[in-house]
């Protein structure tokens, strides 16, 4: 089964927890705090496997998450990173942000990329020892791990892209000019995924060619299969335009030329600049007039034209030496640069996009902040100091300001995360 999209969520790991811990030996007073920091949380990796031709793993696994960092110990021992997860994925495979549809990665190398970085770790008490607080009973949380509903979509990679109508001989053509073995017969639609073959020019040349299949009238609209795999030939340098020229179907060789690239156009506009190659085939089954009649039509619209018929490789030597040629003259295959994240993201990575929603029940504030829970985790009530650096994240985080501005007064219930307190000017 090809499948080439699937939707995925990806979820790099937590960093640990600082840890809060006070040094004890024997004859030894006053150790003071030992409490190590925690590990980083590990990442999320996208790799390019090449024994993978599809994405039909990815929909029956669609949650990844990596593992959390180990948290900080005693005797200021940091814990252990966790190790990233790496996630395999065919080549050519482009991953979006489901949620803003940025690209994130194109995955036509074996360059691996990091789409989500694991959080940091959380520094233990250790650190908030000071000439006057000789004794924090408090650290800090690891950070969380980034987390992103993600889409994946497969654009093939091929120099060469066959197009055309069913049952025009795409596949006997790849057949015979690779070592591709499609299912071939004569009937519509025996080809019902793409297909890449290795053309070999020469001792050490070669490009890799790709069978479309499914394309009809409409395709560009998402009739028939072509909607489907119209995407595979974006990547393509160069489009091999195979016609039927016998019209032993009943179909007219012209109107089948003007359909198929008027479809190419209405799915991507850039297609119909596209370098392409006109082979007719099946010329051995044509008459001498419907030969010239389609070079003629062909030629007036300055395209290289090729008579060949593929079941029998007559002129298929010829179609593959003047690709060659036309591929010398064109650019790499295409590749997509990722996008770049929007501000307001970067805003929210750096801590400055610190949401929380304040409402008013019963002269309670019902405080609704998640991202302040793992904080929350660290606070040792009994402890001023720990109640201090608490108080200091309330004030920079702009919750105080925001229960000031709603009319707050001393003594008023204060609901945070289901965790209340009586709030003190």
């Amino acid at each position: 089964m090809f499948v080439d999209q699937a939707k995925i969520k990806i979820k790099a790991g937590d960093g640990g927890d600082g840890a809060v811990s006070f040094h004890r030996e024997k004859y030894v007073a006053a150790g003071g705090p030992d409490g190590g920091d925690g590990g980083r949380g590990g990442d999320v990796i996208f790799q390019v496997d090449d024994n993978f031709s599809t994405l039909i793993d990815f929909r029956y696994k669609r949650k990844y998450v990596a593992e959390k960092g180990q948290n900080g110990s005693a005797r200021n021992c940091t814990g252990k990173s966790a190790p990233p997860l790496i996630i395999k994925v065919p080549r050519g495979t482009i991953v979006r942000d489901a949620e803003t549809g940025r690209i994130m990665a194109d995955m036509s190398t074996d360059e691996p990329k990091i789409l989500a970085k694991g959080g940091n770790g959380g520094k233990g008490n250790v650190h908030f020892a000071t000439s006057t607080r000789q004794i924090p009973k408090f650290a800090k949380p690891g950070f969380p791990g980034e987390e992103f509903e993600v889409n994946l979509e497969l654009k093939l990679l091929a120099d060469v892209g066959l197009v055309g109508f069913p049952n025009v001989g795409k596949s006997t053509l790849i057949s015979v000019v690779s070592a591709a073995k499609p299912k071939i017969a004569n009937y519509h639609f025996t080809t019902l995924s793409p297909v890449l073959g290795v053309v070999k020019v020469e001792e050490e040349k070669s490009f890799v060619m790709a069978d479309i299949p499914g394309l009809i009238e409409g395709a560009g609209d998402g009739i028939g299969l072509g909607h489907e795999f119209l995407r595979h030939v974006e990547r393509c340098r160069l489009i091999v335009h195979v016609v039927d020229v016998s019209g032993i179907e009943g179909r007219d060789p012209q109107e089948d030329f003007r359909i198929i690239n008027a479809e190419l156009e209405k799915f991507n506009a850039e297609l119909a600049e596209r370098p392409q190659i006109v082979a007719a085939n099946k010329c051995d089954m044509a008459s001498e007039e419907q030969r010239e009649a389609f070079r003629n039509f062909v030629e007036s619209q300055n395209l290289p034209f090729f008579c060949i018929s593929a079941a029998t490789t007559q002129g298929t030597s010829e179609l593959i030496q003047k690709i060659a040629e036309v591929l010398d003259t064109l650019p790499p295959i295409r590749e997509y640069e990722p996008d770049p994240i929007p501000l307001a993201e970067l805003d929210e990575k750096a801590g400055l996009g610190q949401k929380f929603d304040i409402t008013v029940e019963d002269e309670v504030y019902y405080i609704e902040a998640p991202w302040i829970e793992p904080i929350m985790r660290t606070i040792d009530i009994e402890d001023y100091s720990s109640m201090q650096y608490f108080q200091r994240v309330l004030i920079n985080s702009g919750i105080i300001a925001k229960l000031e501005e709603m009319g707050i007064n001393e003594g008023d219930t204060v609901n945070l995360q289901g965790f209340e307190f009586d709030y003190i000017n």
